[in-house]
């Protein structure tokens, strides 16, 4: 299957080579998947290791196969299509991936939805690091003043966004009139649920250019509601995350003062958040959950029962104001 993207094999061949690796494990996300064939043909062509693909699902570089490696006893990870996220006590090399989408087309069509906005800030997900200098002078060219904001949190490099935080938005937030993101819908809905600004995504994979403002305002209904669901039960489960990047705060401070709203309190672990595993716990009407935020966001529709992140249980506990959950973003 002809890719468009650079998956960098030539030298991921050769840094293999140079470590002497007799079997690897692959770990490649969703929408990557369906190259794993071209992967491991080249790879058989020029190294001489033993290639495993993992099967299992890969949300992010905070998604590392560590337990897969590790009883696979392979000498190395290979994570493709994101970057070093946390740091890890095995053998892992970081592929970035880079999409060569020719942006040209949807960059003139992004023009109509910005043609308000004078000061554009300018992100996009790492497989599109390589396109923001001819982005910026592009949209310089169309008489826009643009900002690409200075790498912060678990961004590897200036303009990088990650699904779970955008910090970097927030620091040009107010110097800005909108963002434009380059990628796909995950990261253009965390990055319009994180500011206060209108947010365009250039999308690639389905070629068009869409205003975030629509899908924005129904997720926030929907963390309304569920919110206000969480608020009125009395059984309530905290999922702990156990992926290695995905182990957000603890779960004991929560616990306390939920007991002290006079809440029933259950602490639960999982490594990957289902439908089919909530329904076991039929007793707990709602969960908090201590993993990635984008779980309880992203799945919504996926769930029976209300899920709502640690940041949106503080407005259960009332440390928060809906109006400044709004005001300071979902992430």
């Amino acid at each position: 299957m002809k890719s468009k993207f650079d998956f960098d094999l030539e030298r991921l061949s050769k840094e293999i080579n140079e470590k002497k690796s007799k079997k690897v494990l692959i770990q490649l996300p969703e929408g990557m998947k369906m190259y794993a064939g071209e992967i491991i043909t080249v790879l058989n062509n020029y190294t001489k290791c033993e290639t495993i693909v993992s099967g299992e699902s890969n949300w992010g570089g905070c998604d590392i196969a560590l337990d897969e490696a590790r009883n696979l006893k392979v000498d190395l990870l290979i994570h493709f299509g994101h970057t070093q996220f946390v740091k890890a006590d095995f053998p892992i090399i970081y592929v970035e991936v880079k999409d060569n989408t020719e942006l040209t087309p949807l960059l003139r069509q992004s023009l109509s939805e910005i043609k308000k906005c004078k000061k554009i800030g300018l992100i996009s997900s790492i497989q599109h690091i390589h396109k923001l200098e001819e982005t910026k002078k592009f949209y310089e060219e169309n008489e826009k003043y643009v900002t690409i904001p200075a790498k912060k949190g678990f961004s590897a490099y200036d303009g990088h966004i990650v699904g779970c935080e955008y910090n970097s938005l927030k620091l040009v937030e107010k110097e800005v009139d909108a963002f434009i993101v380059i990628g796909n819908q995950f990261h253009s809905l965390g990055a319009a649920l994180s500011v206060n600004k209108p947010v365009v995504l250039i999308d690639t994979y389905n070629m068009e250019v869409v205003d975030m403002k629509k899908l924005k305002d129904k997720v926030a209904k929907q963390r309304a509601v569920a919110i206000d669901k969480i608020k009125k039960s009395r059984n309530i489960g905290i999922i702990v995350g156990t992926k290695p990047g995905q182990k957000f705060g603890t779960y004991e401070a929560i616990q306390k003062k939920l007991e002290n709203l006079g809440k029933n309190v259950s602490i639960l672990t999982m490594s990957e958040v289902t439908q089919e595993k909530l329904t076991n716990f039929y007793g707990i009407e709602g969960f908090i959950e201590l993993a990635c935020p984008r779980i309880a966001i992203e799945d919504y529709g996926k769930y029976n029962k209300p899920i709502i992140t640690f940041r949106e249980s503080l407005v259960v506990l009332n440390e928060m104001k809906w109006e400044d959950l709004i005001e300071k973003g979902f992430l």
